[in-house]
C-alpha cells in the first residue's frame, strides 16, 4: 500500500493529509475532511451525486484519485453558500421545488454552478445538457431546470443592479 501526502484547498481552506494512492477523491472528501454533503451514489460515474468543482471544473469525484487532486482547488456543496446567504442555485432549488429526496441535489448544484460560471444565461437545452450526467429519480428534472433558470435570472438581476450602482 503506497501512501502520499497531498495538499488541497477545499472551499478556501488549505488541507494537507496523507492518503493511500488508491483513495478516491469522494472518499477523501467525506472521510478525511468530514464534508459529507458530497454523496456517494454509484462509484461508476453514472449518477453524478459526487460532483464537485476541481479548479473550477465539474468532476465526478468517484473517478478521481485523491492524489490526482494534489495542489488543486476544490469546491464542495458546503462551500456554495457564502456568509450565511444561500447561493442563487440553492435558493432556486428551494423556491422552485427542485428537490424531493435531495440525494442528487449537491451534484446537481455543483454541475449547474459550473454551467453558470461559463454561461450565465443558458437556454433550457443547455441546462438539460449540463445536468445530463446527473441522475435524479424523484423530480423528473423539470423543477431542477426551473431552479437553474431561476438562479441564472437572479444572477443576471444582481449583475444589472451592481452595474447601475
Amino acid at each position: 500500500m503506497s501512501r502520499h501526502t497531498i495538499t488541497v484547498t477545499v472551499n478556501g481552506a488549505e488541507s494537507t493529509k496523507e492518503v493511500d494512492s488508491r483513495t478516491l477523491l469522494v472518499h477523501f472528501i467525506r472521510e478525511e475532511l468530514a464534508l459529507t454533503g458530497t454523496h456517494i451514489g454509484c462509484d461508476t460515474t453514472s449518477c453524478g451525486a459526487c460532483t464537485v468543482l476541481m479548479n473550477g471544473r465539474a468532476v465526478k469525484s468517484c473517478t478521481v484519485f485523491a492524489v490526482q487532486a494534489d495542489g488543486a482547488s476544490l469546491e464542495t456543496i458546503e462551500g456554495v453558500a457564502q456568509n450565511g446567504e444561500l447561493h442563487p442555485l440553492q435558493e432556486g432549488f428551494w423556491e422552485n421545488h427542485g428537490l424531493q429526496c435531495g440525494y442528487c441535489t449537491p451534484g446537481m448544484i455543483m454541475s449547474a454552478k459550473h454551467l453558470l460560471a461559463g454561461n450565465p444565461n443558458p437556454t433550457e437545452e443547455e441546462i438539460r445538457w449540463a445536468i445530463s450526467g446527473n441522475l435524479c429519480r424523484c423530480t423528473g428534472y423539470n423543477k431542477i431546470v426551473e431552479a437553474i433558470q431561476y438562479a441564472a435570472e437572479k444572477a443576471q438581476g444582481s449583475s444589472a443592479e451592481e452595474a447601475s450602482a
